[in-house]
């Protein structure tokens, strides 16, 4: 495609406009005004509006093919969720009508989806209550670590200075520990990618706040001894944080909170019907058992008889977002559970794990498995066996791109060497699946008699292979 700026013919335009009716003096000091026009191109609109069509077509998402993100949950998202957010009366409310007593009534509806949400998330995960405030799933992750310690300094236990991570933990699982200032202690995996028992046992002392946990766990499988953590974790007054990043596996099926969780994030943008991609929008409510709902971000909606009002719970952190955070992002997935209600949730995370092992099942024997057995919403593979001929997970990514398909997550988890990770969700047919395990399997049949030919892949997209650490680095075209 020819560069916009190749385009550009001095003197075109593709608005005119009016002539100022206002004094040209803005009173900004003159070192901050412009004295040499911008560089920008000489267009008309329909240059202008093909331009940026054409861009757009270039663009992948999962409107348009299949996104095997691993722990990234991107799957299709039902467009009447869509619809149920853009009506006049939720999109077209000013945040502030929640800011003022007398101004409540104004937004009744609003502040019914929220609290409605909020009882209908608790339930789902067996929590007490939840709160919408948090605006991502890592600031789900840090409200649910402030929790935990406005829990322990409430109670006197300034030595509760610890927070127990598997290796295996999503990167912002250590980070959000951190900044809610805990120290932390990694716990490794065992040979089966569990976290390992004997370590975590000795690593729980009376100075550990907490343990945060994703289950399934990020190798894709269930933690089999959640039950026997929780335990030990409360034995010593110690919380058990529930990362729900992967919680697409066990929706309907299991609760988090009956398993011995005390707080939690979910992410409305993986789980509950939000777009993903390209790093928002997002929203990341927290769930908390009964001990924790005093300390709950504010303020919350309440039900009282002459209608829905707000008020601070008694020992808050405060607000950890303006407003109710991503409102919009909260009224798709109030759609989206009334759609699917409570059998509908089962066979998601059904669905869910029943494709991520067709996958398993296909290319077992092409690509070496992470791990032995049953794995849930997402599987993973090492490609230590294509490395050998020179064929790394990178290139296979790459490779893939030519097939049509976006690649799934590679070199993540770190505990899995040349790591691919798949997640294909419950809403993929057997025939895209198919289609992605026959591409993956043909990629591996090149990797051992053509391995040339994969590691300058792609070669049939409109960029080709980037140096993608110049590229982060020198933000200009002169890296591709």
């Amino acid at each position: 495609m020819q560069l916009i700026f190749d385009k550009s013919r001095p003197g075109r335009r593709a608005i005119t406009w009016d002539n100022l009716d206002v004094t040209e003096k803005t009173g900004l000091p003159a070192e901050c005004l412009r004295m040499v026009p911008p560089a920008l191109p000489e267009l008309g609109e329909l240059d202008v509006v093909r331009h940026f069509t054409r861009l757009s077509q270039r663009n992948v998402g999962i409107d348009d093919t299949f996104y095997p993100l691993g722990s990234c949950t991107m799957k299709y998202n039902p467009k009447i969720a869509e619809v149920a957010a853009a009506q006049p009366g939720f999109a077209g409310l000013h945040p502030h009508l929640s800011s003022s007593e007398s101004y409540w009534e104004t937004c009744q509806g609003a502040l019914e989806l929220v609290y409605e949400l909020e009882r209908l998330l608790a339930e789902i995960a067996g929590m007490e209550a939840s709160s919408l405030q948090p605006i991502a799933g890592a600031h789900g992750e840090l409200t649910g670590a402030l929790l935990m310690a406005a829990y322990h300094r409430d109670r006197g236990h300034a030595h509760k200075d610890t927070i127990i991570v598997p290796d295996s933990a999503h990167g912002t699982n250590p980070a959000s520990a951190v900044v809610a200032g805990f120290k932390v202690v990694e716990v490794p995996s065992d040979a089966n990618g569990q976290i390992n028992l004997d370590k975590f046992r000795a690593a729980m002392t009376d100075n550990v706040a907490g343990i945060m946990l994703t289950c399934p766990n990020t190798h894709g499988l269930f933690e089999e001894q959640v039950q026997e953590i929780a335990k030990a974790a409360h034995a010593v007054d110690a919380l058990l944080y529930y990362d729900g990043a992967n919680l697409n596996a066990i929706i309907g099926q299991c609760r988090p909170g009956d398993l011995g969780f005390d707080v939690m994030h979910y992410n409305l943008h993986k789980t509950f019907a939000t777009p993903h991609g390209m790093g928002g929008p997002g929203c990341g409510p927290v769930g908390v058992a009964k001990r924790l709902v005093p300390y709950l971000p504010g303020p919350r909606v309440v039900k009282r008889d002459a209608g829905f009002a707000l008020v601070i719970p008694e020992k808050s952190i405060g607000r950890v977002a303006a407003f109710f955070g991503n409102f919009l992002i909260a009224v798709r997935a109030y759609a989206y559970l009334r759609y699917y209600g409570d059998e509908g949730l089962k066979d998601i995370s059904r669905v869910a794990v029943l494709n991520a092992n067709y996958i398993h099942a296909r290319l077992k024997e092409a690509f070496k498995p992470a791990f032995d057995g049953r794995f849930m919403h997402e599987c993973l593979f090492s490609a230590v066996p294509q490395a050998e001929h020179g064929v790394h997970a990178m290139d296979i990514a790459k490779a893939l791109l030519d097939y049509g398909f976006h690649a799934p997550t590679v070199y993540f988890p770190l505990t899995v060497k040349e790591c691919l990770m798949i997640e294909p969700t419950e809403t993929e047919s057997k025939e895209t699946l198919d289609q992605f395990c026959d591409a993956m399997l043909d990629i591996a049949e090149r990797a051992i008699h053509d391995p040339e030919a994969l590691q300058t892949a792609p070669t049939s997209t409109p960029v080709g292979r980037l140096d993608e650490v110049r590229a982060a680095r020198e933000l200009n075209c002169a890296c591709l």
